[in-house]
C-alpha cells in the first residue's frame, strides 16, 4: 500500500470530523432532535417490556439459546472440516445479495464471519417471537429496530470483513477510501438532519432534456401547484380526457421518465389527453398549508381547468399513493357538497384509504414519535424532504441504503446514471400542518374512513359515498402501502371496484411499461372482504397492466374519437412549456425570486408565440 495512503486517508477523516462537530454545534445533526429523542425512549420502553416478559419465560430463552449454540458449533465444524463445500447451517435469504463475492463462501474466515453474522441475526428475531405477552405493535417495533441495528453492523459494511473491500483497498493503495471520504464530505453537506446518501449522478439528467420531457404546457398555475396539458401524438384522442393526481410528497415525473419507461408519453400515444398536477416544493411560507387545501387549491381547481380546457362535463382521474387518498377525499367532498360531479372514473395507484395496515411505515406510527414529530415540522414550516427520503429508504435498508453506502464510500465509485433513483433522490418538502394531519389523523387514528373522522371546507368526508367506477392498482412486493391495505381501503366505497394485483414493488410494480414485458399481474372479478381469499383464486395475466387499464378506460368513454385538442383556451392559455417552474425547486427550497422566476419564464414564453 503507498507510504501516503495513511497520512492522506486521516487528512480527510479529520475534515469530515471538523465538518461533522459543526453541524453538531450548530444542531442540525439528528442526535439533537426530539424526534430521535423519542425514538430512543420508545425503543427504551420496548426493550424494557421485552426483558420483563422474558424474565417470566426463561424456557423460551433457553430454548432459542440452545438452538443457537448448537447452530454456532455446526457453523465451526463444517467451516473446521469441509471448507469451502457449501455445506453451510446457515444461508442468506436468496434476495440477500451482501454476500455474493466468491470469497465468503471459499475462505474459512469470512464465511464463519459471515455465517455467525446470519445465525445472530437470525436469533435475535427468534427471542423476539419466542417471547409470550408483547402486543403486536411492541413486536414489530423491536423487530423492525432490531433489523435496522443487525443491518447497519453487517460485516459486510466493514473493509477489514469485507473481502471484496479488502482486496480493493490493497491493490488501489487505500485510492477507494479517499475517493469515498470526498463523496461523504459532499452528501453530509447536501443532507439534513439524517446522512441522504446519492443514489445516482445528479448531473447526468436534466428535467426538461432527457427527463420529464414529454412535450406540454403549464396551463395553469397558483401558489399550491401548476397543471400541464401533453401535446397530443395522434390525430385524434379518447372524448374523455384523464388527470393524474401524483403524491405531493414526490415530484410527479416518477411517471413521465425517459421516454423507454414514461406513463406519461404512453398514454398520449394511445390516444388520451392527458394532463397532470406538479406541486409546489413547499418551504417555511406554507406552514399552514393543510391537506383540505391540497383538494379545495388543488384537485378541485385541477379538475375545473381540464373540463373547461377539453369541454368535456366529466373526466377521468387516476391518483398516485397519497395523491390518491387526496382524489378520494375530493370525490367525497363532491358529495358532501352536493356538487355536479365532474369525474367519470378514478383510478388509484398504490393508494391506501384504510390505514390500518401501513407496512413497515408503521414502525414509526406511535403518539410519542408522531408528536415529536408534529414539533420538529411546526419548528421549521415543513417536514424536510431529504429526511423523509431516507425515512423511506430505510425501509428496505439493506438494496436502497447501505449498498448505496459500500459502493460509493468504502469503494469510491461514482453512482451510476440512473432515472429512477435520480428522481427518488429528487426530494421535495411537506408543508408542516399537511404532513402532521397525514401523520395523526390518517396513519395513526385512521379517520380517512370514519364517516365523520375528516372534514374539508367544513363537511365531512364520507367514502361510502363515492360511486364513481373505480380501479385499484397495488404490487404484491409494496413495503409502502402493503396490498393488504389498499385492498380493504377499496371496500370502503360503494361504485363498483376493480381490483388489480401487479408483480415487483411500489415505484417498479407501477412504472411498468408493456414494451419491457417484464411483470405481470393478477385479476380476479370476484371481490370479497378477505384480500388473501381474493389472491388465491386470482388469474395472473402476462404483461404490464397498463395494457389492461387502458382498455379499462376505453370502456367509459361512449363518444368516438375528437381530433387532437390544442393547448389550453382563452381562459386557460399555455404560461410556460413543460415541466414548468415547481418541480425545478430543488432542496433545499429558495422561493424568494421563485415569483419573479415565473414571470420571466411566462413573458419569454408569450413572446415566442406571438
Amino acid at each position: 500500500m503507498d507510504q501516503n495512503f495513511f497520512s492522506d486517508y486521516f487528512a480527510k477523516l479529520q475534515e469530515m470530523n471538523q465538518l461533522w462537530w459543526k453541524e453538531l454545534d450548530s444542531g442540525k445533526a439528528a442526535i439533537n432532535t426530539p424526534l430521535n429523542k423519542a425514538l430512543n425512549e420508545v425503543n427504551l420502553d420496548d426493550a424494557t417490556q421485552l426483558i420483563e416478559k422474558a424474565s417470566a419465560q426463561p424456557a423460551a430463552l433457553a430454548a432459542v439459546q440452545m438452538n443457537w449454540w448448537e447452530n454456532q458449533m455446526k457453523i465451526w465444524q463444517n467451516i473446521t472440516m469441509n471448507a469451502g463445500d457449501g455445506d453451510a447451517a446457515v444461508k442468506p435469504a436468496k434476495d440477500d445479495k451482501r454476500f455474493s463475492d466468491p470469497a465468503w463462501e471459499n475462505e474459512a474466515f469470512y464465511n464463519y464471519i459471515k455465517q455467525s453474522y446470519l445465525l445472530y441475526s437470525n436469533t435475535m428475531q427468534e427471542s423476539i417471537d419466542a417471547i409470550e405477552g408483547l402486543d403486536e405493535k411492541t413486536k414489530e417495533r423491536l423487530s423492525f429496530f432490531s433489523r435496522q441495528a443487525i443491518n447497519a453492523l453487517s460485516p459486510t459494511n466493514f473493509v477489514t470483513t469485507n473481502p471484496e473491500l479488502m482486496k480493493l483497498t490493497v491493490e488501489s493503495n487505500g485510492e477507494n477510501l479517499i475517493k469515498g471520504m470526498e463523496l461523504l464530505q459532499e452528501d453530509i453537506q447536501s443532507s439534513a438532519d439524517v446522512l441522504k446518501i446519492r443514489m445516482t449522478n445528479d448531473s447526468a439528467f436534466e428535467l426538461g432534456t432527457n427527463v420529464a420531457n414529454t412535450a406540454g404546457e403549464v396551463v395553469f398555475k397558483n401558489d399550491l401547484f401548476e397543471l400541464i396539458q401533453y401535446k397530443p401524438l395522434t390525430e385524434q384522442v379518447n372524448a374523455t380526457p384523464l388527470l393524474i393526481v401524483p403524491p405531493f410528497i414526490n415530484k410527479y415525473y416518477i411517471l413521465d421518465l425517459r421516454e423507454k419507461n414514461s406513463m406519461v408519453r404512453w398514454l398520449v400515444e394511445q390516444g388520451h389527453t392527458v394532463f397532470m398536477m406538479s406541486w409546489r416544493n413547499p418551504d417555511a411560507s406554507m406552514i399552514d398549508v393543510d391537506f383540505e387545501h391540497y383538494v379545495l387549491d388543488g384537485t378541485l381547481k385541477a379538475i375545473d381547468a381540464v373540463a373547461d380546457i377539453t369541454g368535456e362535463k366529466q373526466i377521468n382521474t387516476a391518483g398516485y399513493c397519497i395523491g390518491g387518498s387526496l382524489l378520494a377525499t375530493t370525490l367525497a367532498y363532491y358529495s358532501a357538497k352536493r356538487m355536479r360531479n365532474r369525474v367519470k372514473s378514478a383510478t388509484f395507484f398504490t393508494t391506501l384509504l384504510d390505514f390500518s395496515q401501513p407496512g413497515e411505515i408503521g414502525a414509526y406510527i406511535n403518539d410519542p414519535i408522531i408528536s415529536a414529530i408534529e414539533a420538529e415540522n411546526l419548528s421549521k414550516g415543513y417536514m424536510d424532504g431529504r429526511s423523509l427520503s431516507v425515512t423511506f429508504s430505510l425501509l428496505r435498508e439493506n438494496s436502497l441504503y447501505w449498498n448505496y453506502y459500500i459502493n460509493n464510500y468504502l469503494k469510491g465509485n461514482s453512482p451510476i446514471d440512473f432515472d429512477l433513483l435520480y428522481w427518488n433522490g429528487d426530494s421535495t418538502n411537506v408543508a408542516a400542518s399537511c404532513h402532521n394531519t397525514l401523520l395523526r389523523k390518517f396513519y395513526l387514528e385512521n379517520k380517512l374512513v370514519d364517516p365523520k373522522g375528516i372534514q374539508v371546507g367544513g363537511v365531512n368526508i364520507d367514502l361510502s359515498k363515492i360511486k364513481v367506477p373505480t380501479y385499484f392498482i397495488s404490487t404484491i412486493e409494496d413495503h409502502i402501502a402493503l396490498w393488504q391495505g389498499t385492498y380493504r381501503g377499496s371496500r370502503n366505497l360503494s361504485g363498483k371496484s376493480t381490483f388489480v394485483l401487479g408483480e415487483s414493488g411500489h415505484i417498479a410494480g407501477i412504472v411498468n411499461h408493456p414494451a419491457k414485458n417484464k411483470y405481470g399481474y393478477w385479476l380476479n372479478d370476484d371481490l370479497g372482504d378477505d384480500p388473501e381469499a381474493w389472491l388465491k383464486d386470482a388469474e395472473r395475466q402476462d404483461g404490464s397492466w397498463w395494457t389492461h387499464w387502458d382498455q379499462w378506460l376505453d370502456s367509459f368513454t361512449e363518444a368516438e374519437p375528437v381530433d387532437a385538442r390544442p393547448m389550453g383556451n382563452d381562459n386557460y392559455p399555455g404560461l410556460m412549456p413543460a415541466p414548468g417552474i415547481y418541480v425545478k425547486q430543488t432542496l433545499p427550497v429558495e422561493f424568494d425570486n421563485l415569483a419573479e422566476k415565473a414571470q420571466d419564464v411566462e413573458a419569454q414564453h408569450a413572446v415566442e408565440n406571438d
